[in-house]
C-alpha cells in the first residue's frame, strides 16, 4: 500500500483540486479544520460513549459492550449523535464547504444526514469491505464524500483507504462488496490521519476500512455533498422508516439552539431522482403491494420534507 497524496490545507491556492479529483479520485488534505474546532464534538461523543458504558477513560474500549451497525444497542447510540447540533454544524465547517464548492460549484448541497462512526477495536464486524459509496447514494454519480477522524488516527486504529483512480470505471456493482484484490485501479493509498485532516472521495471511489487493533474507540465523521444542479435521492433527506420509530427531523432539532440549518435543503431548487411523478407511478402500478405502499409513503415524506417540489 502506498501513502496517500497529501495536500497542506495551507497549498489550496496552488493546486488544481479539480484535477487531483478527476485523476486519482480522491483529494487529501493535511490540517484543514482546526483542532479546537473539533474538540467540542468530540466531547460530545466521548460523554455518549460513557453513558452507554462504552468506555473507561480516554475512550479505552469496554470489550464486553463491544457492538456495530445494525445491532440495537449501537443504534441507541447513533441516534443520539445524530441529533447533536455539533454534528450537523461540523458538516458546513467554512474549511468544508470551500473545499466541496472548489469541487462541485457554486450550487452547493451538503447531505442532512452525516455519519458518526463509533469503531470498537478488535471488532471484525463493524469492518467497511471495499465498496463505493453511490451503490447506496444513489441519485447523480457525481456525489462525493468526505471523511474525518475527531482525533489522531494512525495505521492499526481503523483507517481509511483508497483504491486510486478506481472512480473512472464506472458503478462496479449496485447490491454489495467488491473484492479487493480484482477492483479495478492503480494501487491502494492509505496511511495516518490526524484530527483536521480530510479526505475527500468521489461516490464512484472503492474504499475500505481497516480493522482497529487499538485499545480506544474510533470516532469518525463522513458526510456526502453534490451540486444541487445533480439528480440527488430522496432517500439522502427523508427518513423511511420513522412510521416503525426511526429518525425524523422533529426529534433531530428537538434540542438544537440555533434555527440556521434546520431544514435548509428546503430553500434549494433540489431535483430528486426517482422523481415525484415517478414515485406516483410506481404507487399505482408497482408489482407488489409492499412496494406499491413504499413508493406512496416515500411520495408522502418527500412532499413533506421538500414541499418547495410540490409548487
Amino acid at each position: 500500500m502506498k501513502p496517500f497524496r497529501t495536500i497542506a490545507a495551507k497549498n489550496l491556492d496552488s493546486v488544481s483540486l479539480k484535477t487531483e479529483m478527476e485523476t486519482y479520485g480522491y483529494v487529501f488534505i493535511r490540517d484543514l479544520i482546526p483542532k479546537e474546532d473539533l474538540e467540542p464534538f468530540l466531547r460530545d461523543v466521548t460523554a455518549i460513549a460513557s453513558d452507554e458504558g462504552w468506555i473507561e477513560g480516554d475512550r479505552i474500549a469496554n470489550p464486553a459492550m463491544a457492538c456495530f451497525d445494525p445491532e440495537p444497542k449501537y443504534k441507541q447510540a447513533a441516534n443520539r449523535v445524530f441529533r447533536l447540533e455539533r454534528l450537523h454544524a461540523l458538516t458546513h465547517h467554512p474549511a468544508l464547504t470551500d473545499v466541496m464548492k472548489r469541487l462541485v460549484g457554486p450550487h452547493l448541497l451538503v447531505h442532512p444526514k452525516p455519519i458518526a462512526r463509533m469503531i470498537f477495536p478488535n471488532c471484525p464486524g463493524a469492518l467497511l469491505h471495499a465498496h463505493q459509496d453511490n451503490s447506496g447514494i444513489a441519485g447523480s454519480s457525481e456525489s462525493y464524500t468526505v471523511w474525518m477522524p475527531l482525533h489522531d488516527c494512525q495505521q492499526g486504529q481503523g483507517t481509511l483507504e483508497i483504491k486510486e483512480a478506481s472512480h473512472l470505471s464506472g458503478l462496479l456493482t449496485s447490491d454489495g462488496y467488491i473484492q479487493p484484490e480484482t477492483a479495478p485501479g492503480g494501487d491502494w493509498a492509505g496511511g495516518r490521519i490526524n484530527a483536521g485532516d480530510a479526505v475527500f472521495f468521489h461516490s464512484l471511489t472503492v474504499h475500505r476500512s481497516t480493522l482497529s487493533t487499538a485499545s480506544q474507540l474510533r470516532f469518525s465523521v463522513d458526510c456526502r455533498f453534490q451540486s444541487y444542479d445533480e439528480a440527488v435521492s430522496p432517500l439522502e433527506i427523508v427518513f423511511p422508516n420513522q412510521a416503525k420509530g426511526g429518525r425524523t427531523w422533529e426529534g433531530t432539532y428537538a434540542d438544537w439552539k440555533q434555527d440556521d440549518l434546520k431544514y435548509y435543503w428546503r430553500n434549494l431548487p433540489l431535483r430528486i431522482k426517482p422523481s415525484l411523478a415517478e414515485l406516483a407511478e410506481g404507487a399505482e402500478n408497482a408489482d407488489s403491494p409492499d412496494k406499491r405502499r413504499r413508493y406512496a409513503m416515500m411520495a408522502e415524506l418527500v412532499e413533506r420534507e421538500i414541499p418547495m417540489l410540490v409548487h
